[in-house]
């Protein structure tokens, strides 16, 4: 089992900056495909960006290209998800996912309890 705690999240105006990070416990992170999704009020939750259990490749989103940065660090066991040029759009809760499938872009099986940034106009 693998257990993620979210951090990071809050209240920012456009065109601010927030990182996120993500801290999994219980096992090593070394060899997962990791994720960050986002679900928005009324909305689905989607994919925003995804990176490869070695780091060497990372997938983003359309909306958030050029803007948010993943990183993941093995020997701290933790993902960042650095978002610069905040929109209001950016709005939700932001998850960390464990697992994911960076070919499809589906969701692995484990997930944190969110944390949610807001960004205002």
């Amino acid at each position: 089992q693998v257990q993620l705690v979210e951090s990071g999240g809050g209240l920012v105006q456009a065109g601010g900056s927030l990182r996120l990070s993500c801290v999994a416990s219980g096992r090593t992170i070394r060899t997962y495909d990791m994720a960050w999704f986002r679900q928005a009020p009324g909305k689905e939750r989607e994919i925003v960006a995804g990176v490869r259990w070695s780091g060497s490749a990372t997938y983003y989103a359309d909306s958030v290209k050029g803007r948010f940065s993943i990183s993941k660090n093995n020997t701290e066991n933790t993902v960042y998800l650095q978002m610069n040029s905040l929109k209001p759009e950016d709005t939700g809760v932001y998850y960390c996912n464990a697992g994911f499938r960076f070919v499809s872009t589906r969701p692995g099986n484990y997930w944190g309890q969110g944390t949610q940034v807001t960004v205002s106009s």
